[in-house]
C-alpha cells in the first residue's frame, strides 16, 4: 500500500511537471527596433553602388583574385583570436552540458570506516566502553521533479548563451576576413602608387636634365633647375611612406594568419595592382543585412537568455520536490551487511525558500537585466543599420570621385599622346612634351589614391554587411 503510495504521488508530480513553466515564454518583443518596417526594407544610400541581390558568405571571391582568397583561408584556419573564440565555445558547450545534468537524476556513493570509542564521561559512565570498528557505505538517488520549470528556464538560458558565443565566433570571423582584405588591399594600392610615383621621378629627371641644357645655353634662368630639383625631392619623399605602408600590410597579413611579424611572405611584395569589383555590390536589403550580421544575432541571443532567467528566479518562489532513494549499511564491522545494519530509505523531499522578499528582488533584478538586454538590442540594430548606411554612401561616394578622376586622367594622357606626337615631328619642344607626361602621370597618382580608397569603402561595405561566415 505504501508502494503504491508513493508510486502515484511520484507520478502525479512528474505529469504537473509536465505541465508547469513559470516565467515569460521569449519571443522576440513586439515593439524591438528589429521589427520596424524602416529596418527591413532597402537601404537608403548606395543606390548606384549596390543592388538588392544576396550577399554570398565568401564576398572575397568576388574579386576574382586567387592570392586573396588563400589569404583569407590561411587567416581564417590559423588566427588566434578565432582559435580564442573556438574555445570560448568549446567552454559554452561544457557549460551547457552541465545545465542539462541537472535534469538527470543524482546518483551519490559513499563509503567510510574508522575505529571509535565513545566518552565514558560524556554518558556519566565509570567505566570504559568498548571499542568498535564501524562503517558506514551506502547509494543515494534523487531526481528533481523540476515542477515549475526552473531547470528547464537553466537549460534554455544556456542554450540562448551558447548560440550568443557562436554568434561572437562568427562575428571575429568576420572580422578577420575584412582585416585581411584591408591589409592585402593596402599592400597591392601601395606598389601601385609607388610604380606611378617611379615614373615620375623618371619623369622629373628627364625634365631636370632639359632645363640644365636651357641654363648651360642661357635660355632659361639657374634657379629653374633648383625648381626642377626640389619637385624630384618632394616625390621621393613619397616613396618611404608607400614602402613603410607594404611593409606594415606584411606584417599584418603575418600576424592574422597566426604568425609572428618577420615571418612575412616576400612574395606578396609582387603586387601591384589595386582589387577589382566587376560587379555592384549585392547589399540585398536591412531585413536581410540584419538577420546576417552576427553582433545582432549576438544581442538577440543575449535577449533571450536574460528572459529565461525570469523564469529561473521565478521558480525559486515555489518549492522544490524531489524524489529519492537510498540503500546502504551502518553498523560494526562484527556485523557487516546483517539485518541490523542494513538501511532503506525512499519518499520525496520538498525543499522551499520561505525569504520571499529576496526571492522577488532576484526576480525584479532579472527583469530589469531583461529591459537592459533589449536596449542593447535595440543599439546594435541601429548600429548596424547606420554602420551599413555611411558605408554604402561612402562608397557611391568614391566610385563618383573615381570615375571623374579617371576621365581627368583620361583626357591628361590624349594630351600627352597628341604632345608626344608634335614633339616627335619638331613641333613642340621637350619641356612642353616631359610637361604634359608630367601632368598625366599626376592624373594617373590621383587615380591610384581614389583607387585606394574605392577599395577600402567597398571592404567597409561588406564588413558592415556581415559578410564571411557560414
Amino acid at each position: 500500500m505504501v508502494s503504491m503510495r508513493v508510486m502515484s504521488a511520484a507520478a502525479l508530480c512528474a505529469i504537473l511537471a509536465a505541465c508547469i513553466e513559470v516565467g515569460p515564454d521569449y519571443k522576440v518583443p513586439p515593439q524591438a527596433l528589429v521589427n520596424a518596417p524602416a529596418a527591413n526594407g532597402a537601404f537608403v544610400a548606395g543606390a548606384s553602388a549596390a543592388t538588392s541581390e544576396a550577399l554570398p558568405d565568401h564576398w572575397w571571391h568576388l574579386y576574382d583574385d586567387p592570392v586573396l582568397n588563400q589569404l583569407i583561408e590561411k587567416a581564417l584556419a590559423s588566427n588566434v583570436d578565432l582559435r580564442a573564440a573556438q574555445a570560448n565555445l568549446e567552454r559554452s558547450d561544457a557549460l551547457l552540458a552541465g545545465a542539462r545534468t541537472a535534469r538527470e537524476p543524482s546518483i551519490v556513493a559513499d563509503a567510510s570506516t574508522h575505529y571509535t570509542q565513545q566518552s565514558a564521561q560524556a554518558v556519566l559512565a565509570h567505566v570504559q566502553p568498548p571499542r568498535h570498528e564501524v562503517y558506514n557505505m551506502g547509494i543515494t538517488i534523487s531526481y528533481d521533479l523540476d515542477l515549475f520549470g526552473g531547470i528547464r528556464r537553466g537549460i534554455e538560458a544556456a542554450e540562448a548563451d551558447r548560440e550568443a558565443v557562436i554568434a561572437a565566433r562568427d562575428l571575429v570571423r568576420v572580422n578577420v576576413a575584412a582585416q585581411t582584405a584591408h591589409a592585402y588591399s593596402d599592400l597591392c594600392n601601395a606598389g601601385n602608387q609607388a610604380d606611378i610615383l617611379q615614373q615620375q621621378i623618371e619623369v622629373q629627371q628627364r625634365h631636370l636634365a632639359l632645363t640644365r641644357q636651357m641654363v648651360a645655353h642661357g635660355r632659361a634662368p639657374s634657379f629653374t633647375q633648383d625648381r626642377d630639383q626640389s619637385a624630384i625631392e618632394n616625390s621621393r619623399a613619397q616613396l618611404a611612406p608607400l614602402q613603410a605602408r607594404k611593409l606594415n600590410a606584411l606584417f599584418r597579413l603575418a600576424t592574422l594568419m597566426g604568425q609572428p611579424p618577420e615571418a612575412y611572405d616576400k612574395s606578396l611584395l609582387a603586387c601591384h595592382t589595386p582589387l577589382e569589383l566587376k560587379t555592384l555590390i549585392p547589399a540585398g536589403d536591412g531585413r536581410a543585412m540584419l538577420s546576417r550580421r552576427p553582433d545582432v544575432r549576438a544581442a538577440e541571443r543575449r535577449l533571450a537568455a536574460a528572459t529565461a532567467e525570469i523564469g529561473v528566479q521565478t521558480a525559486a518562489l515555489y518549492p522544490d520536490i524531489k524524489i529519492g532513494a537510498s540503500i546502504g549499511s551502518t553498523g560494526a564491522a562484527t556485523s557487516f551487511f546483517s539485518p541490523l545494519t542494513n538501511r532503506f530509505a525512499v519518499g520525496p523531499m520538498v525543499s522551499w525558500d520561505l525569504h520571499r522578499d529576496a526571492i522577488r528582488d532576484r526576480i525584479e533584478a532579472a527583469r530589469a537585466e531583461s529591459r537592459m538586454s533589449l536596449a542593447h538590442f535595440d543599439r546594435t540594430v541601429l548600429t548596424a543599420l547606420r554602420e551599413t548606411e555611411t558605408s554604402l554612401d561612402d562608397y557611391s561616394a568614391a566610385l563618383d570621385r573615381l570615375e571623374r578622376l579617371e576621365s581627368a586622367r583620361d583626357a591628361a594622357r590624349e594630351v600627352n599622346n597628341r604632345t608626344d606626337e608634335l614633339w616627335r615631328g619638331g613641333k613642340v619642344g621637350g619641356l612642353e612634351a616631359l610637361d604634359a607626361q608630367r601632368t598625366w602621370l599626376a592624373a594617373e597618382s590621383a587615380v591610384a589614391s581614389a583607387q585606394a580608397d574605392v577599395n577600402n569603402d567597398q571592404i567597409s561595405t561588406f564588413l558592415a554587411l556581415g559578410g564571411g561566415w557560414q
